[in-house]
């Protein structure tokens, strides 16, 4: 049986494919998130750490300790769009992960026959919170933003494993944040969602509805990537 181990950020990423698998398993490993479980004759292994390169490492890097035939592995879950064609829930496919030293990742290409885009997937150890910030990476090149895929890429290429980066939209290329999230961040990474929630009452009427809009967007995003993911052949 081939194994193909799938590396989100957070376990809500991996919401919308759950409920593809057979015979789902909580794995434990010294992460916050490990599951596995079977489809179309094939081990799914889905890990998530928390945002950013050092925590998606230390995922990808508990799935090869316990998984040592890895067949591929996936980058996946949330992004932000840097193209303004691409909306809340639109699947991007990355042929080639960049990192902010400008090291260059290949990607393959799943087997699908659902609607996708396909680009450049720009991998930062931040939130790209504005506008301003997308445009930059947009102008640089990439398709759309998000944190992990550089770690997740590197270690892949460095296993000889063959990589992949399928990710869903959750905000818009001209959409930014009122919340400062990357201040919100703690010593490890995580987002530390007790701050969030302080940051957003000191301005209710600002901050509380621009969450539930993440929120939403977040559910659309997994659900549409659970589909996507489902429908691969890595």
């Amino acid at each position: 049986m081939s194994t193909w181990v799938l590396v989100a950020a957070e376990a809500r990423e991996f919401s919308g494919v759950g409920g593809f698998l057979e015979n789902v398993k909580k794995l434990d490993w010294a992460i916050d998130f490990a599951r596995s479980g079977a489809r179309d004759g094939r081990q799914w292994v889905l890990v998530a750490n928390g945002p950013g390169p050092r925590l998606a490492a230390r995922a990808i890097g508990a799935a090869r300790a316990s998984t040592h035939d890895m067949d591929a592995v996936i980058s996946t879950g949330f992004c932000g769009a840097l193209d303004p064609a691409l909306a809340v829930g639109d699947v991007v496919v990355g042929a080639r992960v960049v990192d902010p030293a400008g090291r260059e990742f290949a990607a393959r290409i799943p087997e699908t026959t659902r609607r996708h885009a396909t680009g450049a997937v720009m991998s930062i150890d931040r939130v790209a919170a504005t506008a301003a910030e997308k445009q930059e990476l947009r102008s640089a090149g990439g398709t759309v933003v998000e944190m992990e895929a550089s770690a997740v890429a590197g270690c892949a290429e460095e296993w000889g494993t063959p990589f992949y980066c399928v990710r869903a939209v959750t905000d818009e290329a001209g959409e930014g944040f009122g919340i400062d999230f990357n201040a919100m961040r703690d010593a490890e990474g995580r987002f530390d969602r007790s701050r969030i929630v302080r940051a957003a009452l000191r301005k209710p009427f600002e901050r509380i509805p621009e969450l539930l809009r993440l929120d939403k967007s977040c559910q659309t995003a997994a659900r549409a990537l659970g589909e996507f993911l489902a429908d691969c052949r890595f």
